[in-house]
């Protein structure tokens, strides 16, 4: 799903000063960061978008928290008119008409509305610039785009939002515990040599913004490996021959393996992670929403998350 343009405009939630935008999940301007999470709820929460099986099974979890799903969605193809999330009707709208409508729903929800995003890597700036510009928080799950470009649109906004690459919390537990280890022991395995292989279903089109952070994490023990050569799978034989169960290969899965070799080949360690299905990514989406709705309460002069600051925080559900 591609968005519509628009000019960021500054705008979004409450205390203090934006600052510059240092990246996801680092401190705004210097001043204090996110404040303790307490139990707050959005008004009303638009998932972008709920026609994918990221999206849907995000809305789902949506309704499954208690959380106000707004019955609207947006699609490159509205021409089924509405999904069903639990029983609830949702519809589609084509994405011409997203600022408008969006704009509408806010005001709808007094001001109180949350956007998470799973739409595809060439929607993330287009639509980033458009909550920018209506002064929506949101919760960016998609991966890809350019996060550069994405962290001016925020801070010229001033806007909240939580961006991750990734929303498995244990997931993101792992790769903060492989980013110490990198601070702490610098070069703990040099000379080896690493292949990675991620296997994920075959619509995902580009390399698992996992893995990336993973092998970036590697890097800093002394890996000397790129991320061009992550190996992706998406054709079923390999994935079989991966351990994908059969019924995951297209209905969502991520299976990771990192592999670590000394260079005599005498001593091997391996990394991996296998997830079947999505729930777990949905569940940590609205928790990422639950403690972003807190920041904004707080007035948290910190403006822009990772899923690691929510870990920090134990702010889980």
């Amino acid at each position: 799903m591609a968005g519509a343009g628009g000019r960021a405009a500054r705008a979004g939630g409450g205390g203090g000063g934006a600052g510059r935008v240092a990246g996801p999940g680092r401190r705004v301007g210097g001043a204090r960061g996110p404040v303790a999470a307490r139990a707050s709820k959005p008004g009303a929460v638009l998932v972008n978008s709920c026609h994918g099986k990221m999206g849907h099974s995000t809305a789902e979890a949506v309704l499954d928290a208690g959380l106000n799903l707004v019955p609207l969605t947006f699609t490159a193809d509205p021409s089924q008119g509405t999904i069903d999330v639990r029983g609830r009707q949702v519809a589609l709208e084509g994405l011409e008409g997203m600022e408008a409508s969006l704009a509408r729903v806010q005001e709808e929800a007094a001001g109180d509305l949350m956007v998470v995003d799973y739409t595809l890597p060439s929607a993330v700036n287009p639509n980033a610039e458009i909550y920018a510009k209506l002064g929506i928080p949101f919760v960016m799950g998609t991966t890809g785009g350019d996060r550069e470009a994405l962290a001016r649109t925020l801070a010229d906004s001033g806007l909240y939002a939580v961006i991750s690459p990734n929303m498995g919390k244990q997931i993101v537990a792992l790769q903060s515990m492989l980013t110490q280890a990198a601070r702490d022991f610098p070069g703990a395995w040099s000379g080896y040599t690493m292949k990675v292989t991620e296997s994920h279903q075959s619509t995902k089109v580009d390399t698992s913004g996992t893995a990336k952070a993973l092998v970036e994490c590697f890097q800093g023990l002394g890996l000397k490996f790129d991320v061009s050569e992550i190996e992706l799978l998406r054709e079923h034989q390999g994935q079989l021959a991966f351990g994908v169960p059969q019924d995951h290969l297209d209905s969502g899965h991520a299976f990771h393996t990192y592999t670590l070799t000394s260079p005599d080949g005498s001593v091997v360690f391996e990394f991996k992670h296998n997830v079947c299905g999505r729930r777990t990514y949905a569940e940590g989406s609205v928790d990422a929403c639950l403690f972003l709705k807190s920041q904004i309460d707080a007035g948290s002069e910190q403006r822009v998350f990772s899923m690691q600051d929510i870990l920090r925080a134990g702010a889980l559900s």
